[in-house]
């Protein structure tokens, strides 16, 4: 055989190992996860009015390239509003604070690669209701861990519930007990002891306990743990939701929180 002949096959040779390199780098780099979870105002509700999204998407959740959403059938498809269409199916679904959150995190240039959110909030649902061996609090392990099977890293929760839990005196009372036994349940449970949570210290409530939850939420003093106050954010039509703006507001808070984490 010909040295030049020789010379070809090295090259190819040398470019397919190269070539494969190259995708097994990029595989093991995967997307930078973050988990949604809570309650409607994490699900989302901006721009809902009597039962209806009326499917405007401001600027800042528009749809990109780099952001990915994990369906219901646990399959990665480009994230959209709403996020939660097929999660918290039995409402409706409009805005949240997700994509607000993924887009404005990729505009920090922080150098986490491709952003995959993984929707598993359930409006209505009361922080008991999260406790560990409970359905909401298996699905979001069972979605978390299949997420992680295409490549990735866990980079954070983001939690944004308890306006249920202002209903009841005893609730709201237990309530910093609680959230603080589920963070800590569920960061054993990912093998993630230290793993980020930035959560929504509240704007509205069902009931009259509200400053008691909000005091326990801004209060909660486990490690990695950030909170971001929605206080004063515009609310919906129904005087309990967050509206568009609202919504688009706290997903940026809780990306400058975030971004806190990464410095």
């Amino acid at each position: 055989m010909s040295s030049l002949i020789w010379l070809v096959l090295l090259s190819c040779s040398t470019l397919v190992i190269s070539t494969k390199t190259a995708s097994e780098a990029n595989a093991s780099q995967g997307k930078s996860i973050f988990i949604l979870a809570g309650q409607s105002n994490m699900a989302g509700r901006g721009g809902i009015k009597r039962g209806m999204w009326d499917r405007y998407v401001p600027p800042e959740c528009k749809p990109s390239q780099k952001v990915l959403r994990f369906n219901a059938q646990q399959k990665w498809e480009k994230a959209q509003p709403p996020l939660h269409r097929d999660i918290d199916y039995l409402k409706t679904c409009g805005i949240g604070p997700g994509l607000a959150f993924a887009n404005s995190v990729l505009k920090k240039n922080l150098s986490i690669g491709d952003i995959g959110l993984v929707p598993c909030a359930i409006g209505g649902t009361q922080i008991s209701e999260w406790r560990r061996g409970g359905p909401l609090y298996k699905q979001l392990l069972s979605r978390a861990h299949a997420a992680l099977q295409g490549g990735g890293i866990i980079r954070a929760i983001l939690w944004y519930q308890g306006e249920s839990d202002t209903r009841s005196q005893e609730d709201a009372k237990l309530y910093k007990s609680r959230l603080q036994k589920f963070f800590t349940d569920i960061r054993s449970d990912l093998k993630l002891p230290k793993l980020p949570v930035i959560q929504v210290a509240l704007a509205s409530a069902e009931g009259p306990y509200i400053d008691e939850v909000r005091k326990a939420q801004l209060e909660i003093d486990l490690p990695n743990v950030k909170c971001v106050d929605a206080k004063g954010m515009k609310i919906g039509h129904d005087g309990l939701h967050l509206s568009t703006d609202g919504e688009v507001q706290v997903g940026k808070m809780m990306a400058d929180a975030f971004a806190q984490f990464m410095a």
